[in-house]
Order: structure tokens, then sequence, then C-alpha cells
């Protein structure tokens, strides 16, 4: 099995993967070997059945059954890769059905919170500017984080107000920042400069947020900093960086954006993952009118 994962590893590779989805598929597949080790099976013996017998024993070790999904759609690519290349005849996965999921809608800020949170970061310091910025840009453009993080001084037009973003499967678009963000980003980019430490990393690139010695900031790092900041919420709601992606998206489609644009300011392939804003949509527009309405009640 070892040669058929690297080989599939490699084709991810090839296609430009980002390094978290290639992460996520190798540690999926070694879950799948622990499993042939564990049956004590060849690999050419994997069928259908043993794919069910391997989703349980997942279910056994209390995995969500997000998680069971996400794993049981890596297998069908990894053995629809095998048909392709020649290595296999037919792919097993295919006869397996996925776990029937909950429809959770996305969690995000009202309006007045999601400007308390970008505005919480005060003073003057390379870290509370930064951290400002951050939270900012997550807001104003709707950044996954390890996009965030991958930004280099090359990739943001100050002038435009415009990011360039290497998002899923390396594919590029363009994003607008506002205002506030813009100012927060130029004071923090001042002070990074300041203390010298806008400095290109060895493949020539400087990195756009830094730790206090320079070093590139890790999708962690920021993670971290929204958690600190939700410890501080009054309202102690949920928050994640992914929620300020959701509130991005939620709020230009109550203030009337098409949901077109939100697909392509967001980097979805698919126009139905941007279609689940528009419940939470309608249930904004649902209180609004059951609040505003004299019939509603």
């Amino acid at each position: 099995m070892h040669s058929h994962v690297e080989a599939f590893l490699e084709a991810l590779r090839n296609r430009a993967v980002s390094e978290h989805t290639l992460s996520s598929y190798e540690s999926d597949l070694r879950d799948l070997e622990s499993f042939l080790s564990l049956q004590k099976t060849d690999f050419d013996s994997i069928d259908h059945i043993f794919i069910r017998d391997f989703l349980g024993y997942l279910y056994e070790r209390d995995l969500k059954k997000t998680s069971v999904a996400r794993k049981l759609a890596c297998l069908r690519t990894f053995f629809k890769f095998l048909v392709r290349d020649g290595r296999l005849k037919t792919n097993p996965a295919d006869l397996v059905s996925s776990p029937r999921l909950s429809k959770t809608l996305p969690s995000y800020l009202p309006e007045d919170e999601a400007a308390a949170v970008v505005e919480m970061p005060q003073g003057g310091s390379l870290r509370d500017l930064r951290d400002r910025a951050i939270l900012e840009v997550l807001y104003a453009s709707g950044l996954r984080v390890r996009e965030l993080v991958g930004l280099n001084d090359e990739n943001i037009d100050m002038a435009q107000q415009l990011v360039r973003v290497f998002g899923k499967g390396r594919k590029q678009r363009v994003v607008p920042f506002g205002d506030f963000a813009a100012r927060a980003l130029t004071a923090y980019l001042a002070e990074r400069v300041r203390l010298g430490l806008a400095q290109a990393e060895d493949n020539g690139q400087t990195p756009v947020f830094v730790s206090i010695r320079g070093h590139r900031l890790s999708a962690r790092d920021v993670q971290r900093l929204v958690e600190k900041t939700r410890l501080r919420l009054p309202s102690g709601r949920r928050l994640t960086a992914h929620t300020l992606r959701h509130t991005f998206a939620t709020h230009l489609l109550e203030r009337g954006a098409d949901l077109r644009a939100i697909q392509e300011l967001l980097g979805h392939s698919s126009l139905a993952t941007t279609q689940k804003y528009t419940h939470v949509s309608l249930e904004h527009l649902r209180a609004e009118y059951d609040k505003a309405h004299p019939k509603a009640k």
C-alpha cells in the first residue's frame, strides 16, 4: 500500500493542493493502513465490505460523522486515482454510502459585535497593531486563516485596497478590503518596518504578518489570537477565525450583495457551498419581519 499512497500524494503535489489538504489525505490513508495491519488483510483484498468495517472502526473510536465522511471522501479519491492509474480495476469505495450529516448553519456575529471584536486589540505595540490588522482583514475580506498567514508584501495593493490570495488548489483570486482594514494594515506595516522586521524569507518573499522575532505567523497563532479575543466577549458567543469569514459573507448578503459575487470573494468553486448563507440571511429577514410587521404575530 505504501507505494500506492506515495504515488497518490505525489499526484496531489503536482496539482498544487495546499499542505493542509495534503496532510489530511496522508493522515486518513495512514488510518486505513493501520486498520489493514490490525485486520491482517492484504491491500489487494480491500472491497466495499472491508471499507464499511473500517468506517465502523472509526465510529468505535468516537469519531464524528463529519470526520468519517471526510475520510470516506479521501478513500474515494484515492481509489479513483488508483483505477485511473491502472493500479486497480474498480473503486471499492464507490459502493459505500456516506454518513447522513445534519445540516448546520454557519454561525456569525451581528454587526455591532463584529465591530467590537475587531476593535479589541488596542495600543501601539507591534503585537497590538498586528492583531488589530489581522482581525480587521479577516472580517473585511473573508480570507481563510491559511490564506491570511500565507500573504506576502507583494500580495497587497494598499493604493487599490486589494489583496491577491492563493486559495484551495492554489486558485488565485483578488479580494478588496475597506478603509478600516487599510488603516489598521498601514499602522502595523509601518511599525513592522520601524522595528526592522520586514525581512524576506529564503524564497525571497516577505511575509505580511510576523511574530515579534520576525517569523511568519502560523495558522495556529491566528487561532490563538481569536480564542483570546473570544474570552473577552461579554456575550460568550462562539467565535473562531472561520466565524469571521461566515460573518463577512452573511453581512454582505444581508446588505444586498449578489450571491455569485460572494462566491467569488470567498473562493468557493461551487455556488451550492455559498448558498448556505442564504438560509442564515432568511432567518435574519424572518426575525426582522416578525419584529416589525404589525400582522406578523
